[in-house]
């Protein structure tokens, strides 16, 4: 049976009233074929997301509603690949155990500078010596912090965090190593990085979509060596030891409005 995540707002409930109301969820859900595997809640912004397995959103609904009325405001089918990709581990906890962890994601994307030029110049196998060069360089700055690889773009990665400071700390790293690896380098890899940030079901029913667009649109639009965060990344950051430049706001295709875009400043080596 496929798997469902569904959003449910709850302002004000604490963990202890979303684990009640999950422990009546395993009470009557065999009587649908329903079966939820886990949920996520984040107290500061009043949200829940279950995850579970049933024969279509109807089932899910309709435990919920008996269980203890809190029908969920959205629900999209999903497969376990792209939510252990972005959530990574399912949390685990017993049944009636109170319990907060936020399914917010940071969304990073790198970008090859000149990809296509640099394929025409160096060819097919010169170029993917560069790629490869630029994924362990990338998959060590995900690991030291954190991130876990959602997919390759064939000229760049997209990963997730659950942290957005660890997401930016990451973007400093693979380009600070991108800079010395330059200095010395015939070849050199000019790279940009997208971050933004958002919860796993947007009000149009995907997994991550706003998200994940505004990340890499921000990729787009990066200096070549630079790091473009949203407005909501550089919120979350308040207090850390980043600096950020702001840009402007810049018409971004797929956004009805301009986005305000800023750029990490990167320490000096």
């Amino acid at each position: 049976m496929p798997f469902f995540l569904d959003r449910h707002k709850a302002p004000g409930a604490t963990g202890a009233d979303i684990a009640a109301a999950h422990e009546l969820d395993l009470a009557v859900q065999d009587k649908y074929q329903v079966r939820y595997v886990t949920y996520w809640f984040d107290d500061t912004e009043g949200s829940v997301f279950c995850l579970a397995e049933g024969p279509d959103r109807e089932s899910l609904e309709a435990v919920h509603r008996e269980a203890h009325g809190l029908v969920a405001d959205n629900i999209i089918e999903v497969g376990r690949g792209p939510i252990n990709a972005f959530l990574g581990d399912i949390p685990r906890h017993p049944a009636g155990e109170a319990y907060v962890e936020s399914a917010v994601r940071a969304i990073l994307f790198t970008d090859l500078c000149d990809s296509t030029q640099q394929t025409q110049q160096l060819g097919d196998d010169g170029f993917m010596v560069l790629i490869r060069e630029h994924d362990e360089i990338v998959r060590a700055a995900l690991h030291k912090q954190g991130g876990r690889e959602v997919k390759h773009t064939g000229d760049g990665i997209m990963a997730s965090f659950t942290s957005v400071s660890a997401a930016v700390e990451s973007g400093i790293e693979i380009q600070r190593s991108l800079r010395r690896r330059n200095e010395d380098a015939e070849l050199p890899i000019h790279l940009r990085v997208g971050i933004s940030v958002g919860e796993p079901v947007t009000e149009r029913g995907d997994l991550f979509g706003a998200a994940v667009q505004l990340s890499a649109r921000l990729c787009g639009v990066a200096s070549p060596g630079g790091i473009a965060v949203s407005t909501a990344v550089r919120e979350l950051c308040a207090g850390k030891l980043f600096g950020f430049d702001s840009k402007g706001a810049h018409d971004l295709k797929g956004f009805a409005e301009p986005v305000p875009v800023y750029e990490v400043l990167l320490p000096a080596d």
